[in-house]
């Protein structure tokens, strides 16, 4: 481990620089909606909300059917985005209900 000096009064500008970066960015996620990220849903959410197994939600996100976003290898869907699709499914499974019976 390396140990480095540095005078106090640089300490405390770095300090009050850093103190100021936080204050501009809480300032910034007011603004834009109140961090809005715990109204997203995850995989799970959206598995249960759709009826569907995490294949078929892959398959939704990498035909682009279904926008995310992911963050530290974690999925996340805004519920607009995924209501949006719950038509899309329900047809799709409709469809795969009438697929190979003969009338």
């Amino acid at each position: 481990m390396e140990i480095v000096s540095i005078e106090k009064r640089t300490f405390e500008e770095m300090v009050a620089k850093f103190d100021r970066f936080v204050r501009r960015m809480d300032a910034i996620c007011h603004w834009h909606g109140e961090k809005r990220m715990n109204k997203w849903m995850d995989n799970q959410d959206v598995c249960q909300m759709l009826n569907i197994s995490p294949r078929t939600l892959q398959t939704l996100r990498d035909n682009g059917t279904l926008a995310y976003s992911q963050i530290n290898h974690k999925t996340y869907y805004r519920p607009e985005d995924v209501q949006r699709i719950v038509a899309v499914v329900e047809d799709r499974r409709k469809e795969a209900g009438f697929k190979g019976r003969t009338i």
